[in-house]
């Protein structure tokens, strides 16, 4: 064998020289075993790590909760979730906390921000998770997904179909927006329409205190919109609802209250009103507009992504925080001060006036009415709202 300097040397003996007297001896035992034997000649390097054995008396004490009480926790938590993540986060911790939390009374407890999915973020697995609240029971879920249903998907029977089952459970939203459908014919022609069916659900989510309903069932009132004219109750029933927005915002605290203003001037109000009083106008006192519900949030998110239309001639209802669209061409009435916004009830007429349209409304040239449509008169000078079916 030839060195690095160019000498010679025989094998045996620089070998003897070179190692320890038995190394050798023993690393080539060493491979001659693991070559005659079974087990591989890997194995010499690369050594496998042992777990470490739990003592006797480690447990894990999570283990050992009852399902009874983990459901318990989770109903807890579905029902003061603020966001979607706040539930799903424990879904996809493990295979138990996910079997448990997806629990029949969990979902019947879960709040409207539970399942407030954005339009972004629509797919199968939102649509059968929105579907298994509603099987659980949960009203809230089956007014939004019927919404969703109803006017996004256009699947008209499935969408009434739970809407009417929230509002067979008292639930006041699903009342009223069964009333709007009722008042418009929504889903069918204008034949369709049924105003006192309209009135009778206005009548039962008003005496759950719904603010919407209550005015909406003043102007009936008023106006003898199907039902027997009573200009007396009708403005009972606005001063109510006038009243309830106005204690909605006090209960809310001081961030809220100091949107409040009292304009102590005479104002040329609606016959009947006392001049100076917020309370007896149509529109109430100036407070924040109140936050949309996820369904109404919902839908003016789905159609705002498609230009801001449900089809071809269809228009959606100008209040913000409304997202009705129409089911045919001239369902919903329009100003007809201006013309340019429509609406699908008074009550949103009369919130978006107080809000927006006041300011932006400006008289023009009579505009040609189109055969079918109807027409919202705004008497701008006297803050009045009437609504007149052509």
């Amino acid at each position: 064998m030839r060195t690095r300097r160019g000498l010679c040397y025989s094998a045996p003996g620089v070998v003897t020289r070179m190692c320890p007297v038995g190394v050798g001896k023993r690393k080539s035992n060493k491979l001659q075993h693991n070559v005659s034997g079974d087990s591989n000649i890997y194995s010499l390097r690369k050594r496998h790590k042992r777990l470490p054995e739990k003592a006797a008396d480690e447990c894990d004490f999570f283990e050992s909760l009852p399902d009874d009480l983990v459901i318990s926790i989770f109903c807890k938590l579905s029902s003061s979730a603020t966001s979607p993540s706040d539930f799903v986060n424990v879904l996809i911790t493990c295979k138990r906390l996910n079997s448990l939390g997806l629990h029949s009374l969990v979902l019947s407890k879960a709040s409207p921000r539970t399942f407030s999915i954005r339009a972004k973020n629509w797919c199968d697995s939102a649509h059968r998770f929105l579907k298994q609240c509603a099987d659980a029971g949960n009203v809230e879920a089956c007014y939004t997904l019927g919404m969703i249903r109803f006017y996004c998907l256009q699947n008209r029977g499935s969408g009434a179909s739970l809407m009417a089952k929230a509002a067979m459970n008292s639930h006041a939203r699903a009342l009223y927006s069964l009333a709007v459908i009722q008042f418009n014919g929504s889903g069918g022609t204008k034949n369709d329409k049924d105003l006192r069916a309209g009135v009778a659900l206005c009548a039962r989510a008003a005496f759950l205190g719904h603010v919407d309903a209550l005015r909406e069932l003043g102007h009936c009132l008023q106006d003898g919109y199907g039902v027997r004219q009573n200009i007396a109750e009708g403005r009972r029933f606005l001063v109510q609802a006038n009243a309830r927005e106005l204690a909605a915002v006090i209960s809310a605290g001081a961030a809220a209250r100091q949107w409040l203003t009292w304009n102590i001037h005479p104002l040329r109000q609606f016959a009947g009103s006392a001049a100076g009083c917020p309370l007896l106008s149509d529109f109430g006192c100036n407070v924040p507009m109140p936050e949309a519900h996820p369904a109404s949030r919902f839908l003016s998110e789905w159609f705002a992504a498609r230009d801001a239309s449900a089809g071809p001639g269809l228009r959606l209802c100008s209040h913000a925080g409304c997202g009705r669209p129409e089911t045919r061409k001239h369902e919903f009435r329009r100003c007809s001060v201006c013309g340019a916004v429509n609406y699908c009830s008074r009550a949103c007429q009369a919130l978006d006036w107080k809000f927006r349209h006041k300011a932006e409304c400006t008289p023009v040239e009579r505009w040609l009415q189109d055969d079918g449509d109807d027409v919202v008169d705004d008497d701008v000078g006297a803050d009045a709202v009437m609504a007149v079916d052509s």
